[in-house]
């Protein structure tokens, strides 16, 4: 058995966990029983047993026949009152709007969770309206300007060996590729994905250095179709003066959690 912190890990507790991780990275594809139980290796009639008990209390759905399972209610309440409760968070959609209404542009706050970046906020632009929400969904580090700015905040040691999935023909999937491309960031100050993470859009990342190693960043998102060398220069200068705004007013603990 795992330990944490020198205390043994509690075997139902995590299971439970690893049931909701997988219903909510399926997404709009509900699972079966049988299913559920190969993928974390566990008995047919305790995976039963466990879905029943979370789909009473609401962490878990199913159809009217009783044999698709999928993530439920109460996991949407529960991240709304994360987001609702996170300081930083509070803090920064301010500025975001702020950076919406000077460039028109898709303005989003990300936070690093393992290997990706957890969308905490968007601002969408009235020109270019996603389909679905980003807030709440997970994308993998490498693809987008908000995981490589966090990246370049920390040693290429850490950089897992490769390859990485491919989301578009430009994403960068070598660690290699991807070393040399957030030497470049270090050395702007600032990350772009050109078409790595969505084709048809280029995104600017700034990480927001109030914490070190960084564990936030924004960035404003653009249709190639819409981005001129003059409007790429006017979101790179809009976003730096956004970001040194957000750091010149984050405060310190004074006191409150230090959420880690």
């Amino acid at each position: 058995m795992s330990e944490t912190g020198g205390v043994r890990e509690v075997k139902s507790a995590a299971r439970t966990v690893e049931l909701l991780e997988l219903l909510a990275a399926r997404g709009d594809r509900p699972a079966r029983l049988q299913e559920l139980a190969d993928e974390l290796g566990v008995p047919r009639s305790s995976m039963y047993a466990l879905l029943q008990t979370l789909i009473s209390r609401g962490w878990v759905r199913t159809d009217v026949t009783g044999s698709l399972y999928g993530i439920g209610i109460h996991a949407l309440l529960t991240g709304t009152s994360y987001l609702d409760s996170d300081p930083r968070v509070r803090l920064v959609r301010p500025y975001l709007d702020e950076a919406s209404e000077a460039l028109g542009e898709t303005i989003h706050l990300g936070r690093l969770d393992g290997r990706g970046v957890a969308y905490l906020a968007t601002r969408e632009s009235h020109e270019y309206l996603r389909t679905i929400s980003r807030v709440g969904r997970r994308l993998p580090a490498h693809v987008g300007a908000l995981g490589k700015a966090l990246l370049a905040q920390r040693p290429d040691s850490e950089l897992p060996e490769g390859p990485y999935e491919a989301f578009t023909p430009h994403t960068r999937t070598s660690r290699r590729a991807l070393r040399d491309d957030l030497a470049g960031v270090r050395a702007r100050g600032y990350s772009v994905d050109r078409e790595e993470g969505v084709l048809g859009i280029v995104g600017f990342g700034f990480a927001l250095r109030y914490d070190t190693p960084a564990q936030d960043a924004v960035s404003c998102s653009v249709p190639v179709a819409r981005l001129t060398p003059e409007h790429e220069e006017r979101i790179v200068a809009v976003m730096r003066e956004i970001r040194a705004k957000i750091e010149a007013t984050a405060p310190g603990s004074g006191g409150a959690a230090d959420w880690r």
